[in-house]
């Protein structure tokens, strides 16, 4: 099993002398070759994670129960390493390099990359989208970090990152929530498609209200997008004063439709004491008789 896990790659050691591995630093150096393209075993202690990593944070279990799979099975998938002088910097793979101090490595097999501050970033950055593990909002943070940080438009996002510029726009729109619902997002408490329902709210009252809906009443996302559409669009609802009259004002409406053979509405306001009264009449016929019985 030894055997196995240190067949990957040749040592550092075995590749560049002592002297080269302080002198190669662009593709184009002496010796390079040796280095691009290759699976290197690569001391751990040589190594240093990305300040720039947009990974925040990994679970302990989960590095627990991968260094237990790389003590038995070693490092199955090479970490990509930038060399920095005589030191490598991490551009992807941080997570399988934390496991493997803690399995005791010594060294984890590696392919190294010849690039610049700018470069690094972006490659991290591509490379932590990719991950299957990140929450809707964490895509999102990594998504604006590449179109402020690196310089990239939309649509040379979209073909970095093989996504349609419509998914990465409606991603950049989570982070127009409030921190407490984007938290609700990272923590799985809501999805992005209730997010995405509470944004198509106007106001933050109103967006707020929706999400504590959601969380109260337990809604899904179709749910959701109904109540936000209800919240947006609200039926006009007649007050109970102007929907019901008193039974006076109803005994007063019958005996004047009664009286002047039409129909005759009381509308009153809350209090009931102002309101207004509809005579309807089809014809002007009909409106000089209702006229001619209050002249009498």
């Amino acid at each position: 099993m030894k055997d196995k896990k240190r067949a990957m790659g040749r040592g550092l050691g075995a590749i560049l002398n002592s002297e080269s591995k302080n002198t190669i630093h662009t593709a184009t150096d002496a010796g390079a070759e040796k280095l691009v393209g290759n699976i290197v075993e690569v001391p751990i202690e040589d190594i240093y994670p990305n300040a720039t990593q947009p990974r925040t944070y990994f679970d302990e279990k989960a590095l627990t129960d991968l260094a237990q799979s790389i003590k038995s099975l070693g490092v199955i998938q090479p970490i990509t390493l930038r060399k920095d002088k005589d030191k490598f910097e991490i551009i992807s793979g941080e997570r399988r390099f934390r496991a493997s101090k803690l399995a005791g490595l010594k060294t984890i097999p590696a392919y190294i990359r010849l690039v610049n501050d700018q470069e690094l970033l972006e490659m991290a950055l591509v490379e932590n989208i990719q991950r299957e593990d990140l929450d809707a909002i964490e895509v999102a943070l990594t998504y604006q970090r590449l179109l402020e940080e690196i310089g990239l438009t939309q649509e040379n996002l979209s073909q970095r990152v093989g996504k349609e510029r419509s998914t990465i726009t409606n991603s950049l729109r989570l982070l127009r929530l409030t921190p407490e619902i984007q938290n609700a997002i990272r923590s799985a408490a809501i999805s992005a498609g209730h997010g995405r329902a509470i944004l198509s709210l106007d106001t933050e009252e109103e967006q707020q209200q929706l999400f504590e809906q959601i969380i109260k009443e337990g809604l899904n996302v179709r749910q959701a997008e109904a109540l936000a559409s209800a919240i947006k669009n609200p039926k006009e609802k007649k007050t109970k004063a102007q929907r019901e009259i008193s039974n006076y004002h109803k005994k007063v409406q019958k005996n004047l439709s009664d009286l002047l053979d039409t129909k005759v509405e009381i509308k009153t306001s809350a209090n009931g004491k102002k309101g207004k009264l509809v005579l309807d009449f089809k014809n002007e016929a009909v409106l000089e008789e209702i006229l001619a019985y209050f002249n009498r």
